[in-house]
């Protein structure tokens, strides 16, 4: 299966995702690829690691990247770290894999 797939995990209401962010980034990108040692997804936004801004940018970008309300979407773990997990609701693991999957190299 798509590597992405060990980076989605099915909850009771939605997914988890296992991402692996880089703030300060030259530009906003979502799928940036895939972290195999992490086993989680790359993402890479403008906003400084600083106040928040980070966090608040990844759940837009999420948000955007899968046509949902920005509330659907939640940091769970890792609000100070480049290591996050973010979670989804009202979509299922093959939901977010075939989003992403246009974005596979």
């Amino acid at each position: 299966m798509k590597p992405y797939a060990e980076a989605v995990v099915e909850t009771g209401n939605g997914v988890t995702i296992a991402l692996d962010v880089t703030a300060g980034a030259k530009k906003r990108s979502f799928p940036a690829g895939y972290n195999e040692w992490r086993k989680s997804i790359r993402c890479q936004v403008t906003a400084p690691a600083v106040g928040g801004k980070a966090n608040r940018a990844v759940i837009d970008l999420v948000a955007g990247t899968f046509c949902i309300p920005r509330t659907d979407v939640s940091i769970i773990a890792g609000h100070t770290s480049s290591s996050k997990t973010v979670a989804i609701a009202g979509l299922s693991k093959l939901d977010i894999l075939a989003l992403l999957s246009p974005h596979e190299a």
